[in-house]
């Protein structure tokens, strides 16, 4: 497959250049298709000639724009064993793609990326574009548990099983559909395997940055409701469902121990509040107080109301936890103003303070099973007794974001 738009300049080039890399240096018979969707240029006449051209070419027409779009549509009718992309501009280095496509043939890894952004990555590219991919990868690991490096960059592979039971749950048409993809791919439990690339960023992009960021928020803002309400859920397709995560079944002995953690919390936030109190005015003694007894709150049902251990995703379960605690700052703060014009005594502010505590008690419970923590999930047996692990010949398919590979295993 191949998503090409509008690409009459750098198309030929690079279709040329890949075929002869394929030819001369990778060890596997291959395919290349370019998938031409709505291009208004000359791109689809290219492809056309190409592929009559050079034995290892073949052209789809797609008459709808949108690399996610032609990703899925191409992905989910092909028979190779594993499907992979790079950019048209070939601004990734060839000499990666077979360390890409490696690990998936070996039954290793169910997916792999080219990272710009990990140790070993040697990258050319201007600061605005440096910026915004890490800001935007900082966002996704913050607010997604996202646990890859580089979500955007235009070379990945996956294989065949896993991508067709994953494909039908996407729904982005555009460039977030790489972020949606490997979003639910951790989701399923498979192993994403990373390797760092030389990248050149190509100068005549016609990607409208502003435009593309929007959408991704957007598309990140779906799939956070979409799993918080339950209407995206994914089947466990490889792996143990996580270490030590308690079934929903296991809600009134998770509202036991919240409860008694909570109220070990909270008396240990009225003591440190009373003793805060002595030294300083009394919102600065709630923030002091709310926040040291916030990480400890967090860690304590972490681990023993919902069962998660080890320090996978820990980082990002205290930032999630400070944020709910913030909820709490929000009651607590909103009820002390309330009460200062009144020169409310000790025992009022307690008792003021207290009820507020119980509002976001009960408020903070709800965001930390299907928030902070997440929901269970159960781990079916996705796939059929004689299709994972694979048997039989291997197949690769190497689909650039202009153009896509398709070769079986030297036997």
């Amino acid at each position: 497959m191949v998503p090409v738009r509008n690409e009459e300049r750098d198309l030929a080039p690079s279709i040329r250049r890949l075929v002869g890399f394929l030819r001369e240096s990778f060890p596997f018979t291959a395919r290349v298709t370019i998938a031409d969707n709505g291009s208004t240029d000359a791109t689809w006449a290219i492809a056309d000639r190409l592929a009559r051209e050079l034995p290892e070419v073949r052209a789809v027409h797609l008459a709808l724009p949108g690399r996610g779009r032609a990703l899925r549509a191409i992905w989910s009718q092909n028979e190779a064993e594993v499907l992979a992309y790079m950019d048209v501009d070939l601004s990734t280095d060839l000499n990666a793609l077979l360390p890409l496509v490696a690990p998936l043939l070996s039954g290793h890894s169910d997916l792999a990326i080219g990272t710009r952004l990990a140790r070993g990555s040697r990258v050319i590219r201007g600061p605005k574009r440096e910026l915004i991919s890490r800001g935007y990868n900082l966002l996704l690991r913050t607010l997604m548990g996202a646990r890859f490096s580089d979500a955007q960059c235009g070379f990945k592979a996956i294989r065949r099983d896993p991508a067709r039971v994953l494909l039908p749950l996407t729904r982005d048409t555009g460039w977030f559909f790489d972020t949606e993809l490997l979003v639910l791919a951790e989701r399923a439990g498979l192993r994403i395997h990373e390797i760092p690339v030389d990248w050149i960023d190509d100068l005549d992009s016609r990607v409208d940055i502003v435009a593309t960021a929007l959408a991704d928020l957007r598309g990140m803002a779906r799939l956070g409701t979409g799993f918080a309400r339950g209407s995206i859920t994914v089947p466990r397709l490889r792996g143990p469902v996580l270490a030590g995560r308690r079934a929903a079944g296991d809600l009134p002995l998770q509202i036991a121990r919240f409860t008694v953690i909570g109220v070990a919390s909270t008396i240990t936030y009225v003591a440190l509040f009373l003793l805060l109190r002595l030294a300083m005015p009394a919102q600065a003694a709630n923030v002091v107080s709310l926040l040291v007894t916030a990480v400890a709150n967090t860690a304590a049902n972490r681990r023993l109301t919902f069962g998660i251990s080890g320090r996978l995703d820990a980082a990002r379960h205290q930032v999630k936890g400070l944020i709910t605690f913030g909820l709490g700052l929000l009651l607590t703060a909103g009820s002390l103003a309330v009460l200062s014009p009144a020169h409310p005594g000790r025992l009022a502010e307690v008792c003021v303070l207290l009820a507020a505590n119980l509002v976001a008690t009960v408020i903070r419970f709800v965001l930390y099973r299907h928030w902070v923590f997440g929901r269970p999930e159960p781990a079916p047996d996705a796939w059929p007794p004689d299709a994972w692990p694979p048997a039989g010949p291997v197949a690769s398919t190497v689909h650039t974001n202009e153009m896509a590979t398709q070769g079986e295993r030297a036997t």
